[in-house]
This record gives structure tokens, sequence and C-alpha cells, in this order.
């Protein structure tokens, strides 16, 4: 690998845990990334003259945090900071030298653990910014999301995401707010943000079976657990354990989503649907000890799924009970939409009445859900014995996504309901669709 290559590696692995480790020792994510950037370039620059650093990552931490200092120094009439910067620049430099001194790589030293990637989500949710400019800016600036994934998270267009991010890196430079943890109440206070933004990346890396994002989101929501020891860091926890635990059946042989019916049970992770289901417990018995319960229920109906020996023996009614829970405490139109799917598999329902409480709810089959509430909508049009109808309503989800996984994913159930690809026509068209 030349030196360049491991400069680009650097790039790719490791610029947002550079930046937000600048971020930390100026406060501003304008800034540090600026400097980021320039000791980037000054790292290609020294390559191009022979002079490659032996550890990209630590070397360019180091330029970006003395080109931050700089240009704080300049910008600033109020000599008081410079000294105050300087300092802090000074304590990271020596921790860098002894890392190396060390033979240990920066990497794995004291800036880039677990520990510091969650207290680094913790500055950031900033309580003068609105939540969700935390949490974005959380995903993008340390977990390095890509914008196009937070905005998926946040059921927003990219382009919106961009300009609501763009605009709350402006607030914290112009407005001169700084991140600092002063006390445990500021950490209890901003916790919940950290949860909401390990719950979110690991969304991103399962919606795109990406194993480094759901990885690093299972590190972080262990870190936020052993931190906070509360019901809702268990049960967040336990969700993400759980979820795991099922990876194994998550893609077919042709790299299409499995559904959960379709799943071999016994390939699952049994450590990890172990560790999962004692923390959902614990999260369950705990509910409204340090939160609203929605991990904890979510943990819950995961751990129903995991304990089920088969998808015919899962415990409906118990999942609707749980889903009821959850919508109380939080709304969404995931949490709505579940419980739909839930109610329909349920003996105590059924497909009929899930499909009503579906049409009552039309925001589900036109937001941002779509592709999903259409599926869903195929699914219990299935079970209700109205075959054309469901191939119609998969065919409507397929044009609803952009995502080509899924599209594959929700074809291939297509062409099995439909071998011959000809859609019957609804006996009963909803809207025009």
């Amino acid at each position: 690998m030349t030196a360049v290559d491991r400069i680009e590696r650097a790039y790719r692995e490791d610029a947002a845990r550079i930046l937000g480790a600048v971020a930390r020792t100026t406060g501003d994510l304008q800034l540090a990334e600026d400097a980021v950037q320039e000791a980037f370039a000054r790292a290609v620059g020294e390559a191009a003259r022979g002079r490659a650093p032996a550890n990209p990552a630590a070397w360019i931490t180091t330029v970006a945090r003395r080109v931050a200092v700089d240009a704080r120094r300049r910008e600033r009439a109020d000599t008081r900071i410079a000294p105050m910067l300087a300092a802090q620049l000074a304590i990271a430099e020596k921790a860098a030298a002894d890392d190396a001194a060390d033979g240990g790589e920066m990497l794995s030293g004291s800036v880039f653990t677990g520990d510091e990637r969650l207290e680094l989500i913790l500055l950031v949710a900033h309580p003068e910014l609105a939540q969700e400019a935390r949490v974005a800016l959380a995903l993008r600036h340390v977990c390095g999301v890509p914008t196009a994934r937070i905005a998926e998270a946040f059921l927003v267009a990219e382009p919106t995401m961009a300009a609501r991010l763009t605009r709350a890196k402006k607030r914290i430079h112009d407005s001169g707010i700084r991140f600092s943890l002063d006390d445990t109440a500021s950490v209890a206070a901003r916790m919940p943000d950290a949860f909401t933004t390990v719950y979110l990346l690991y969304t991103a890396g399962h919606a795109a079976a990406d194993d480094g994002l759901r990885r690093d989101a299972i590190a972080l929501a262990r870190d936020a657990h052993r931190v906070a020891r509360r019901s809702e860091s268990a049960g967040l926890l336990a969700l993400l354990l759980l979820t795991e635990a099922r990876q194994a059946t998550r893609l077919t042989s042709d790299d299409e989503f499995a559904t959960l019916r379709e799943a071999d049970r016994s390939r699952w992770d049994v450590a990890l649907l172990t560790e999962g289901e004692r923390l959902a417990t614990e999260a369950l018995t705990n509910v409204g000890a340090g939160g609203d319960g929605r991990y904890a229920l979510q943990a819950g109906i995961a751990g129903l799924h995991a304990v089920a020996p088969s998808w015919e023996a899962t415990d409906w009614p118990a999942i609707v009970r749980l889903y009821d829970g959850l919508i109380r405490v939080w709304p969404s139109a995931a949490a709505r939409l579940g419980r739909l799917v839930a109610l329909g598999h349920s003996p105590d329902a059924g497909p009929e009445v899930a499909l009503a409480g579906l049409d009552a709810d039309p925001a589900l089959l036109d937001g941002p859900l779509a592709p999903r509430a259409h599926a869903a909508r195929a699914e219990l049009l299935r079970l209700a014995g109205a075959t054309g109808e469901a191939a119609v309503e998969l065919a409507r989800a397929i044009a609803a996504t952009r995502d080509d996984r899924t599209r594959r994913s929700l074809q291939r159930l297509l062409d099995a309901a439909a071998p011959e690809g000809r859609l019957d026509t609804p006996r009963t068209p909803r809207d025009g669709r």
C-alpha cells in the first residue's frame, strides 16, 4: 500500500472520527471541518515530497488541531481564547506522542475508543440546537453516516437534510455555542439524544446491510448502557442485539432481503439472542425508569420474534399489546405500521381488521414509508385471500422505492405471487392508485 493509499484509507475510514476529535478541541464543527480538510491536503503534499506520515490518522488529527487553533487565533480578538485552545492542543499532542512512543496506533488509543465517540455525541447534543439537528450532526460528523442515509432515517429529502446540517453548523459557528459537559446532570439530560443517534446509526446500517455501521452502533450502545445504566439503555442494547442475531438470514443467496417468515432460525446467533433477551427482560421490568420505555418495548417485540420457534408459532397477540404500549409513548409511522401488520396476523383480529386500520391511516400509504406500507398491505391482502390485489400492492411498493436491493426483493415476492407477470385489477381501487 502506497503512502497516498494509506491517506485515502484514513479519509474513508477515519475522517469522521478525526473531525469529531478536532471538534472537541475547537467546539466548532465548521472550523473543525475546514481544518481537517486542510490537514488531509497537507498529508498528500507530504507524501508527494516523500515525507508521508507513518500513521496518517494521528498525523492528520494533530495537524488539523494546529490549523484550527491558528485559525481561531486569527479570527478572534479576544486573546484569552488562544491560550486555552493552545493548552488543550498541547494535552492532545502529548497523548498522541505517548501513544506513538508505546508503539500503538492512534485509532486504538484514547482518542478513538467507543467512549470517546459517545462523549462526542453528547457534546454535539447542545440544548440550544433543535433535537433533529443535534442527532443529525452526531450521525454525520461523529459516526460518519452519509447525508443521504441520515435523510432516509429522518424521512426527508437529501437536499433538505444537507441544508439543515449546514444551517446547524453555521449556527454553532456564528453564535459562539461551545460544546462542554459540565456535570452528570448535563450528561443525563443529553443521553436521550445519544440513544436516538445510536438507534438511527444501527437503522441505517440495517437498511443498507452495512456491517460496519451496525458494529459501530452496537459498540456505542454498550458504552451508553455502561455509562447510563437506565432501563432505556438496556432496551436499546437489547433491541440491537436481538436484531443483529438475525443478520445471518437477513439476505438471500441472491443478495436480496429475506422476509422473517423465510428465515432459517437455526442460523440465528444464540449468544446474541441470549444476551438480548436478558437485557430486554430487564428493560421491560423497569419501563419508565429513566425513559419512556420506547426502546424497552421495541426490544420486547424483537424478543418475542426471537423466542418463537417458527413464524407460525409467533405470539402475535402479545406483540400487538406491546405495540399498543409503544404507540402510546412513540406514535410514529413505523410503530403504527408495525402494529397493523401484527394485528393482521393475530387470531384476535385478522387481516380484514388490519386492512381497515391501514386504510384509515392514509399518511402511511402516501408518506415516506409508502414502500413498506404498500408491501404490508400486500401481505394483509394475501392473508385475506385477495391475491390479485396483493400483487397490485407489491407493484405499487416497487414503484415507490428507490433502493435497488429492496426493489429486487419486492420483485421476487411479486414474481412468486404472479408467475406470469399478469396483475389482476383490484376489486376496490383506492383513490385512483
